[in-house]
């Protein structure tokens, strides 16, 4: 049971273990297991019922494919990118990882945001702290 309307798709367990680190909201995230085809995208699509549907691949030649397949079939999902010179999500930074999905309305463990290359001024309430998410 999840109290988001939000759905992560990921491509494995890195990614996901890497994305559940800086998360603080209850957030569906489904891998891929970095193939997709007919029968895995149908799988995909009924556990989605109406959510918000991100999309967060890797910077590499199977990550393409796989937002090459969400855009054809899932035109209303939303793509995330991270900088290609991490390659892979399971292997960015934390703070950046953190940063990133702030950007896209995720509530994330404010102790990772740092001021400096990744941070979101826009993320930062009228206090001048970053605003946090209590369950």
């Amino acid at each position: 049971m999840y109290l988001s309307d939000k759905v992560l798709i990921v491509e494995g367990k890195t990614d996901k273990r890497r994305i559940e680190e800086v998360l603080v909201e209850p957030v569906q995230i489904i891998c891929t297991f970095g193939t997709m085809g007919v029968s895995k995208l149908d799988e995909i699509l009924e556990q989605l019922d109406g959510s918000e549907i991100y999309i967060l691949s890797d910077a590499d030649k199977e990550g393409r494919k796989i937002r090459k397949w969400f855009k054809k079939h899932l035109s209303e999902s939303t793509h995330i990118y991270i900088d290609p010179k991490f390659g892979e999500v399971g292997r960015c930074p934390r703070d950046y990882l953190a940063n990133l999905l702030m950007r896209h309305g995720f509530y994330v463990d404010t102790s990772l945001i740092m001021k400096g290359k990744f941070y979101d001024e826009r993320a930062v309430g009228d206090t001048g702290y970053i605003q946090s998410y209590s369950l």
